[in-house]
């Protein structure tokens, strides 16, 4: 049994990848979505997503992912986070969005625009990639990894960058675990306030749980209505900028016929709407239909984590301490803006809502 696919390099070349080949790796991914899965039934404040990446992180820079596993871990990372982007669209309703009312919706719009236009500003002061301040941009003003997942084909990153801006909004997801219960109070925020201010800043969605939770289940409710909220507008952000790469490689290919006066170079341009987005539109639809029963949305809900969990496995693998050192200091200095963008606009936004 194969798989057919296409390098990226070289269009409408296409290259059979043998079950057989991927079978080693995923076998792997599999073992540790397994123990990612147990850590976390064992310490439920540890989201399985942030022990997958973790355990990822820490094989590749000990033992290293062997050569006959490489091809299914790489599956894992690219082809199954996409899948369980589809999958999270089952945990969201329209409904949802019209229980926040327009000034929450406009919160979450607000906090979204604001973090990423803020984020590839700042990314373009310290001298960045193109493509590394849109992950770091992307990842932090939506959902964490899923949303850096969404744009890596339109960004043109390598498996280093995607790598660091993961284990960038893991890092700042996981410290606010931490940090936003301490400060919350001290700002004056209380139940729903304080869930509005967490849904709006954190990453993930066991995250914003973990952060949530001190303040009682109604700050829980809040927090994840807001938190799914801010994940409806990963469609028109990868929409958006799949039309703008689109717009960008027409007009290069015009610029550099005219330079040269040869045929532009064939270039496969980027969907409009990549199929992935389109499934997870489509997933919130079924949601909001309401023909699938509660017990068959806890299923979606558990191959989602599953699919993230092996997902964000395979991108910890690609996480080469050694390599990221020669990135520099300037990456992890834009998430640390991104992160303080995000909770502070998030909160400026949460003491405007009418209590």
């Amino acid at each position: 049994m194969a798989l057919a696919s296409r390098p990226a390099g070289r269009p409408g070349t296409p290259v059979v990848v043998c079950v057989r080949t991927v079978a080693p790796g995923l076998a792997g991914v599999a073992v540790a979505v397994v123990i990612a899965l147990g850590v976390h039934a064992l310490v439920e404040s540890v989201p399985p997503l942030v022990v997958a990446v973790g355990m990822g992180a820490v094989v590749a820079n000990t033992v290293g992912v062997p050569l006959v596993m490489r091809p299914g871990v790489r599956l894992a990372a690219k082809r199954l986070l996409r899948v369980g982007v589809v999958f999270l669209g089952f945990q969201l309703s329209l409904g949802q969005l019209s229980a926040l009312g327009a000034p929450g919706l406009a919160v979450v719009a607000m906090t979204v625009a604001a973090t990423f236009f803020g984020t590839r500003w700042a990314g373009r002061r310290l001298g960045l990639t193109n493509s590394m301040s849109l992950l770091i941009a992307t990842g932090f003003s939506i959902c964490g990894a899923s949303a850096i997942a969404a744009v890596e084909g339109i960004a043109g990153a390598d498996e280093e960058e995607v790598a660091f801006a993961v284990s960038l909004v893991t890092l700042c997801g996981s410290l606010a675990i931490v940090v936003l219960p301490f400060v919350g109070p001290r700002l004056g925020l209380h139940g729903t306030a304080y869930g509005n201010w967490v849904g709006a800043s954190v990453h993930d969605i066991g995250q914003v749980v973990a952060a949530a939770t001190p303040q009682g289940t109604a700050a829980v409710q809040t927090a994840v209505i807001v938190k799914l909220t801010r994940v409806v507008l990963l469609a028109p952000l990868v929409a958006g900028l799949s039309l703008a790469e689109r717009s960008r490689s027409a007009g290069a290919r015009l610029d550099g016929a005219r330079l040269d006066g040869a045929p532009p170079a064939v270039r496969r341009r980027p969907a409009p709407v990549p199929l992935f987005v389109v499934g997870f539109l489509a997933a919130i639809v079924v949601r909001t239909a309401g023909v699938l029963p509660s017990a068959a949305l806890d299923v979606m809900k558990g191959i989602q984590t599953v699919l993230l969990a092996a997902a964000l496995f395979g991108l910890g693998c690609g996480v080469h301490i050694a390599r990221l050192r020669r990135v520099g200091g300037r990456p992890l200095l834009l998430g640390m803006i991104s992160w303080v963008l995000v909770a502070g606009v998030a909160l400026a936004g949460t003491h405007l809502l009418p209590s």
